[in-house]
C-alpha cells in the first residue's frame, strides 16, 4: 500500500513520463507541487495539473511552478494562462503566476498583456507586468 510519501518520493525523483503522469491524478497538492518542479514532468501531466485544484495557495503555488516549468510548452502556458485568468477574475491573487508568465516567450505579448486589465489585478502587478512585458519587445 503506498502512503502520501511514496507518492511524494516518486514525484521529486521519478524519470518515467508515464508514471509521472500517473501521478498527476494524485489527490495531494504537496505531489502536484514536486511533479511541477521535476525536469521530468511530461507535458501532458502538466497540462493536467493545470486544471487541478485544493486552495487558494496550493493553487496559486501550483500555477506560478507550472508557468517556471522548463517543460511547459505552449499548450500547457495557455491552460495555465486561462487558468490565472479565472483566477484573477474570482478576485484571487495569482501574482507569481503572473509574472512567470510574463517571462515566457512561447506566449504572445498581447496573451499576457490582458491579464493586467482583469478584476483581479493590483495596480503594482499591472506594473511589474507591463515592465517584463516592455523588455520583452
Amino acid at each position: 500500500m503506498s502512503t502520501p510519501a511514496d507518492y511524494l518520493a516518486l514525484a521529486h525523483t521519478e524519470k518515467d513520463s508515464s508514471v509521472l503522469q500517473h501521478l498527476a491524478q494524485c489527490p495531494y497538492p504537496f505531489v502536484w507541487h514536486a511533479l511541477a518542479t521535476n525536469p521530468h514532468t511530461p507535458p501532458a501531466a502538466l497540462l493536467e495539473l493545470s486544471a487541478a485544484r485544493d486552495s487558494a495557495w496550493n493553487d496559486n503555488k501550483l500555477l506560478r511552478l507550472l508557468a517556471d516549468h522548463s517543460a511547459a510548452n505552449p499548450i500547457v502556458l495557455r491552460a495555465v494562462l486561462d487558468a490565472v485568468a479565472a483566477k484573477l477574475e474570482e478576485g484571487e491573487r495569482p501574482y507569481a503566476a503572473v509574472l512567470a508568465l510574463a517571462d515566457r516567450l512561447e506566449l504572445e505579448v498581447e496573451e499576457v498583456r490582458r491579464l493586467g486589465a482583469l478584476r483581479g489585478t493590483s495596480g503594482r502587478i499591472r506594473r511589474l507586468l507591463a515592465l517584463r512585458l516592455s523588455s520583452r519587445i
